[in-house]
């Protein structure tokens, strides 16, 4: 009997050592920011047309840009870019970028909403850029960074009107922001290829790369998230985010998406009853749907926004 009982101890210790090894590598893979290999592209790409991608990344490199610092909630130094409109503006478009993006990415967003005449805020996500962190969120502690965010916008003018504005994993981040209580002056939500929440993303990036079940690594990794970042991924479910909201949003997803699947779309936009429109860019590949005809969505977001501004 005691033989048995030490090869039934040696047998735990070394299946629940896999399943820490296990968890922790695809911690690793997934959370801590470093060089992606299965990452195609999580950040919009520049354009095919040279002329305005220079004057957009000159613009937004130039002399009139701020950086602005808040702190977050568990004492991280977050660091965003503030451009103001050319001309006096009561408007602001705080911009969320992708899964191992930056706001320098961000240029051409910017340089949209910079045309629409809107002051521009574009942080970078904790973990990314300058800003402190050492995983990646996915959005979910990022929405408590984004109040953060509003509310600086708000200690500069109390009658701001802010849209916010997010891509892929920013768009994810928006989405989760639109479920916490916001001021009145967030009139509009633009969100671009969001995912419907972490553990969807997650599990089908898992099946994408690796040909294994996901049990138990998902909820082993749920748990090292845990630990090592403070929250379990499986919370960060845009969807109930979206329940609570009600802030009118635009829901833009490439048809051709496979980073983030086109599927999710009628996830994330059945999920909210606030005022929403849905645009589905034909043939866009995930965070495309701007390159792809940049007037073209330009004029959907303006046209979106105008029906929600302050009254």
């Amino acid at each position: 009997m005691k033989k048995f009982w030490i090869t039934f101890g040696l047998i735990l210790f070394v299946v629940l050592g896999g399943l820490a090894f296990a968890g922790n590598y695809f911690y690793n893979y997934a959370f801590v920011p470093s060089e992606k290999d299965f990452l195609a592209n999580d950040t919009p790409a520049d354009t095919t047309d040279e002329k305005p991608t220079t004057q957009a990344l000159a613009w937004f490199k130039g002399k009139e840009r701020e950086n602005w610092y808040i702190t977050s909630q568990d004492n991280l130094k977050l660091r965003g870019i503030y451009l103001p409109a050319q001309k006096e503006s009561h408007k602001t478009a705080i911009i969320a970028h992708g899964y191992m993006g930056d706001a320098e990415s961000m240029y051409q967003f910017a340089d949209m909403y910079h045309q629409l005449g809107y002051n521009v805020l574009v942080p970078d996500a904790r973990g990314h850029g300058q800003s402190e962190g050492n995983y990646i969120g996915f959005g979910w502690p990022e929405r408590k960074d984004y109040l953060r965010w509003i509310d600086k916008v708000l200690k500069k003018n109390p009658q701001e009107e802010i849209v916010l504005h997010g891509v892929s994993m920013g768009a994810a981040t928006v989405m989760m922001t639109s479920g916490e209580k916001l001021p009145d002056n967030v009139v509009s939500i633009i969100e671009d290829c969001g995912y419907s929440s972490i553990q969807d993303e997650l599990i089908y990036q898992y099946h994408q790369l690796f040909d294994l079940p996901t049990f138990p690594i998902i909820q082993v990794t749920n748990l090292v998230t845990r630990l090592r970042a403070g929250f379990f991924f499986t919370d960060g479910d845009v969807t109930k985010q979206l329940a609570k909201n009600k802030t009118p949003i635009l829901f833009i997803h490439g048809s051709a998406d496979k980073f983030v699947p086109f599927e999710m779309l009628d996830k994330v936009y059945n999920a909210t009853d606030a005022p929403k429109e849905k645009w589905v860019v034909e043939g866009a590949a995930h965070a495309q749907s701007f390159n792809q005809n940049p007037s073209l969505y330009q004029e959907k977001v303006k046209s979106f926004l105008s029906q929600h501004e302050f009254r």
